[in-house]
């Protein structure tokens, strides 16, 4: 009873105090008992890969104190713990890293496989858009045109304008000076009338005087 206080008091002493993260060996099954020593009660037989959690180390007894992730406490050989999970476990880990990188892969895949169809949309959309710029910009040059022909026509129309209105002065001055004309004209045949009617009168008073004097000269011969 005293030696086992002893080993237990120098175990406690020699032992650290952090808490580390261990595995079984992949060589090996590994038996859990109670105290440092065969002679202990077998708790647990542990399989290879079994994490444990290291509370104590012994070097002198070569046994470590570890508690199962159940919560079960005992006493191991440190010999047959390694810090690294076993090969069997970092293969499946290594492979279940792979799948995944797999599994990202194909959404990658997918991703691309998405964005080119988005870039073949945008595409189309660019070149739609284009097409309808180079459609607007052609509306538009012909707006300009026809803008620039309504300018040209609007000073066509106000130059016209200014020639009719021109125009019609001079039609009016010329109705004007044909009114006067025709106002002359009518008097000058006025004129020429009296003047024949007076001509015709005057040559009526005198025909019938020559003619008698005729006849007189005639009866004298």
């Amino acid at each position: 009873m005293k030696k086992t206080l002893f080993l237990l008091l120098l175990t406690t002493l020699a032992t650290a105090s952090a808490e580390q993260r261990v595995y079984v060996t992949d060589k090996a099954e590994l038996s859990m008992r109670t105290g440092q020593s065969l002679e202990y009660k077998i708790l647990r037989v542990l399989t290879s890969g079994t994490p444990l959690e290291v509370l104590e180390e012994n070097a002198e007894t070569g046994y470590s104190l570890v508690r199962t992730t159940s919560g079960t406490e005992g006493w191991v050989l440190s010999r047959y713990l390694q810090t690294q999970p076993i090969a069997e476990q970092r293969l499946a880990e290594v492979e279940k890293e792979l799948a995944d990188l797999k599994a990202a892969q194909g959404q990658l895949k997918e991703g691309k496989a998405s964005l080119i169809s988005e870039n073949s949309q945008i595409n189309k959309q660019l070149r739609q858009t284009t097409e309808e710029n180079q459609r607007l910009t052609q509306e538009l040059d012909r707006i300009r045109r026809a803008s620039s022909n309504v300018l040209a026509i609007d000073e066509q129309n106000r130059s016209l304008k200014d020639d009719v209105r021109r125009l019609e002065g001079e039609l009016q001055l010329m109705q004007q000076e044909n009114s006067i004309l025709k106002d002359h004209t009518a008097r000058d045949w006025f004129m020429v009338g009296a003047g024949v009617v007076l001509l015709g009168m005057f040559i009526g008073l005198i025909i019938p005087k020559i003619s008698w004097r005729k006849k007189s000269s005639w009866g004298s011969l």
